[in-house]
């Protein structure tokens, strides 16, 4: 993966412009791929594209492998003849152009989508048998869980009022297959779109040279498909329950740890069959992104270990992960795919040589190294080649907001002085050009820091639920010629320019390919 020095752009799917409340995968996403290329861009980092759960959060979704239908573009649909353009121009999603109100979004965009079904159910018929027939290891499950929270009215599934279908009784399965059968396929219905509408966004930047680094969070749910289709893999006291749950202890971000609520892995059932759940999760997330980024990688050596029903992360303790064993697995598996190890937080030195051993590149985060009686592996000059190089993350504020808002007096002055902030240029390309001018053969800055956005356009605050989390959004006028041209320069200025195609000679478009 780290063969030449590159470097890209985060921007999560749901955070690009439309007007239809939400970023999708339209035209907005194709006019951002081609900002990419004419900035001289070579990857585009996204959040999980899963759908989101508790608290809106992408790390918290119903499904490890299914796609959020909150992305499929309205306009490509009505394009295929699947709606009419009033059946969603004329809808309320309220449509900030700053913000994602994901209420609104809920309340509006499953009615749309069910007509666009009910056109397409009879005219897609047999491509839907295919597509299910090809992902016949999660989606009738999937579609099966979906359809039965949409029957109980979206309630956990801890909070089933059938215990037959929590058990997964053979009779109860085949009731629920019967009588919610349209439900059913309406949910295949969407993942076919999702997957077509993404593989098709997917290969115009494949095309253009730019690969996509997909997230991949290491835990799912409590209230997901994979908990009630496989709780053996789990640790759980009864069925939909967990027993043992995930999070860190107290750290940068809160006085009392963080509580996440995912379930644990019971690791020694997965290491008797080789880890084989984990390898077609990734061997599934490799179809749709050129890189994977693994979140949370150190909880592969050790994991906070929390009981469930605390009411913080006070109380746990670490336990030993499946180390090398599962990492093996994954490289004698998947050879060809290119991961990153998201090795953020307070790490042990058992943890960095592990980290170290697996030969994946790690993050540094220029944001988090301005301690001023130190000397952080996050300081430019510290930097290795094989890493990623960030300015911020969607965890931590951008770094305008940290500079003015959070810093310290001390590192403020700090890290103005170490990185040569000019007011004048802008703060976001004083940070850029340091990332991009690090040894880090990958260099990556959120969009936000580019445009030197402040606080309120931070993506998500850890160890907090609602408020502004995952709702910015970027505004079209931003992805303009003026900021291309500026990143385009200090990409090549910095050497991190992919040498063929040469920019000048990519026919760039804003229409679909």
């Amino acid at each position: 993966m780290l063969e030449q020095r590159l470097s890209g752009i985060v921007l999560p799917v749901a955070s690009l412009p439309n007007d239809y409340g939400i970023g999708t995968f339209g035209q907005g996403a194709y006019r951002f791929v081609d900002f990419l290329k004419k900035a001289g861009q070579s990857y585009w980092q996204i959040l999980p594209l899963s759908p989101t759960g508790y608290g809106d959060s992408p790390y918290q979704s119903c499904s490890a492998r299914a796609g959020n239908p909150y992305f499929i573009d309205l306009e490509t649909l009505s394009k295929d003849g699947l709606l009419e353009p009033h059946e969603y121009q004329q809808v309320n999603f309220n449509q900030n152009p700053d913000r994602i109100d994901y209420g609104a979004v809920y309340e509006q965009r499953f009615a749309v989508l069910k007509k666009a079904y009910q056109r397409g159910k009879v005219k897609y018929s047999a491509e839907m048998d295919a597509f299910t027939d090809e992902n016949a290891d999660w989606l009738p499950d999937y579609a099966l869980f979906m359809a039965v929270k949409v029957h109980f009215g979206m309630v956990a599934l801890s909070k089933w009022p059938d215990k037959g279908i929590l058990n997964r009784n053979p009779h109860s399965m085949e009731t629920y297959r019967n009588i919610l059968s349209d439900e059913i396929r309406f949910h295949v219905f969407l993942q076919m779109m999702f997957f077509k509408q993404w593989t098709a966004l997917k290969t115009y930047a494949n095309d253009f040279g730019i690969s996509i680094i997909g997230d991949v969070p290491i835990y799912v749910a409590e209230d997901s498909v994979e908990v009630w289709a496989e709780p053996e893999l789990f640790e759980l006291s009864e069925p939909g329950v967990p027993s043992l749950v995930a999070g860190v202890p107290p750290d940068f971000y809160s006085a009392t740890g963080q509580l996440w609520g995912n379930p644990l892995y019971k690791w020694s059932v997965h290491e008797k069959d080789g880890f084989k759940w984990w390898i077609d999760r990734l061997r599934h997330n490799s179809k749709f992104f050129d890189v994977i980024r693994i979140d949370h990688f150190r909880g592969f050596h050790t994991f906070w270990e929390v009981k469930y029903g605390e009411e913080t992360a006070l109380n746990g303790a670490w336990r030993e992960g499946p180390c090398m064993k599962i990492i093996d697995k994954i490289k004698a598996e998947l050879p060809n795919v290119g991961f990153i190890g998201e090795d953020l937080g307070d790490l042990d030195e058992a943890v960095v040589e592990f980290i170290k051993g697996t030969g994946m590149p790690g993050m540094k985060v220029c944001l988090y190294g301005f301690d001023v009686n130190g000397d952080s592996t996050y300081m430019g000059h510290n930097v290795i080649p094989a890493c990623v190089n960030y300015t911020s993350t969607h965890d931590s504020p951008t770094f305008v907001g940290w500079l003015y808002g959070e810093a310290t007096p001390e590192e403020k002055d700090f890290a103005v002085k170490y990185l040569r902030l000019k007011p004048d240029e802008g703060i976001g390309w004083g940070v850029v050009k340091n990332v991009w001018s690090t040894p880090a053969k990958l260099a990556m800055a959120p969009l936000q820091d580019v445009l030197g956005l402040g606080m309120d356009a931070r993506i998500n605050t850890p160890s907090t639920l609602g408020g502004s989390n995952w709702c910015w959004r970027i505004r079209n006028e931003a992805l303009n010629e003026h900021v291309a041209s500026l990143l385009y320069d200090i990409t090549k200025v910095y050497r991190r320019l992919m040498p063929i195609p040469e920019i000048e000679d990519v026919e760039v478009t804003t229409e679909k390919a």
